[in-house]
């Protein structure tokens, strides 16, 4: 059975298919989906935490279905702005469970990740599948993908 780690950006994944679909992830059919056939190695999911009850209540829910949930604070600056980003904590586990995984499971639309796909394809020798949905998904990511699996209608909440 081929072994699978999966890394799953939750602010991009809950934003794109907000504004792609109107309707949420479902992570249920997601883990179904990528992990058939397969053995789970590592799997997180990586958010902010606002310390609200409903964000603790889907983070249960994703505990439940076999994820770490790893949280970082949210930051709102003097500015206006925030600040909450998951990315070099993302790359060092792909990078770290790469020599565990057969496949890596990315799932995120953020192009910053195309350097991180290629370097695990390339030095590890590794097949990455990166989910996204389509139209917010950079065309230098799906193009550095082992394979691209779209986000769309069968991996939405009804």
């Amino acid at each position: 059975m081929k072994k699978v780690a999966i890394f799953v950006d939750i602010q991009n994944i809950y934003y794109t298919v907000r504004s792609a679909y109107g309707r949420n992830f479902d992570y249920n059919k997601f883990w179904a989906q990528a992990t058939k056939g397969r053995d789970v190695v590592k799997a997180v999911c990586y958010a902010i935490d606002k310390g609200d009850k409903k964000q603790r209540e889907f983070q249960t829910i994703l505990r439940a279905i076999g994820f770490e949930v790893k949280l970082k604070p949210f930051i709102q600056r003097s500015d206006g702005s925030a600040k909450g980003d998951w990315d070099v904590g993302i790359a060092l586990d792909a990078v770290e469970y790469a020599e565990q995984a057969d496949i890596i499971v990315l799932v995120t639309g953020d192009g910053d990740f195309d350097l991180l796909v290629n370097k695990i394809r390339t030095k590890y020798g590794k097949k990455v599948e990166v989910y996204g949905v389509p139209q917010f998904t950079a065309a230098s990511l799906m193009n550095e993908a082992s394979d691209f699996i779209p986000i769309d209608k069968a991996l939405l909440l009804n």
